[in-house]
């Protein structure tokens, strides 16, 4: 099946190139998805992408600014540089001449500029998009419950085998019940002295989860017992405890910035090319 998009005729081959360059992240968002449901709307995205290109690059070639013939070949040069072989360039191109490859990047190079032009025309976010932004998506500012720890660590591996690494950590916590400084024994035993052993702040998700099963049902000022991870032996002390946060807005100001302005931009590009497709004539042949 192909597809003529103003009487430029789009073969099916294309098409199912577009399908396995999506395929991956498609299916990987859309698993729960009925598989031929998910076929069908993979191809039918396929399609507009093709389309959304072709549409781009004839609109491009025909109203978009001359682009420098130095810049062609300067761009044609870099392009040389990246294949050994310039049987090799012409193949990934389809082409057989160097006239016929440098046609293809002066339309590209088109294509940015149009596309660069529309970006420009985009006004910068209002402090109100940025305030509703932060407003509708505060968890995305959220903070975890937070806790200041540190650990001392034996490992088990080809150096200590699990009897003596146990023993070592057991021989620590020893000291530390009958009244030893946790930082003073780490600094003897562990196998991680850096900064004492001490991790400072860290959320679920950072470490093990053997590990955090332990630290995060610790007491401030408290030490737990001997524990197992698969990396060896450990004694945790919890230090602090914070609650979960939102970021400040004034913290995460340029982030939102950049969120909302992509928005815009991709808002923009999408209502040109609705426009575009509003006015072409396009066929599935």
């Amino acid at each position: 099946m192909a597809i003529i998009v103003n009487g430029e005729r789009i073969e099916d081959q294309e098409i199912q190139q577009e399908v396995q360059r999506l395929r991956p992240s498609y299916e990987q968002a859309f698993a729960a998805k009925d598989p031929a449901a998910r076929e069908v709307q993979l191809l039918d995205w396929s399609k507009e992408n093709v389309v959304e290109r072709v549409l781009l690059r004839q609109a491009a070639k025909q109203d978009g600014a001359a682009v420098p013939a130095a810049d062609i070949e300067a761009a044609f040069a870099r392009l040389q540089q990246q294949y050994e072989k310039p049987e090799d360039l012409y193949r990934e191109f389809n082409a057989v001449t160097d006239d016929s490859i440098k046609a293809m990047i002066e339309v590209q190079m088109k294509v940015e500029q149009k596309i660069q032009g529309l970006y420009a025309a985009v006004p910068e976010p209002a402090e109100g998009e940025i305030r509703a932004y932060y407003e509708e998506n505060r968890e995305q500012f959220t903070t975890g419950e937070q806790i200041r720890i540190a650990h001392l660590v034996k490992y088990v591996n080809w150096q200590t085998d699990e009897p003596t690494a146990l023993e070592a950590v057991t021989q620590a916590h020893r000291e530390i019940l009958a009244g030893a400084a946790f930082e003073a024994v780490v600094s003897k035993y562990t196998d991680c002295a850096d900064n004492g052993g001490d991790l400072g702040y860290v959320v679920r998700g950072q470490l093990v989860e053997e590990f955090e099963d332990v630290a995060f049902n610790l007491s401030p000022g408290q030490v737990s017992d001997v524990f197992r991870t698969r990396f060896g032996f450990h004694i945790v002390k919890l230090y602090d405890r914070r609650p979960p946060s939102v970021a400040p807005l004034p913290g995460v100001r340029g982030q939102i910035v950049d969120e909302v302005r992509e928005q815009k931009r991709e808002q923009a590009l999408g209502d040109y090319l609705d426009g575009l497709r509003s006015k072409a004539k396009i066929e599935e042949v």
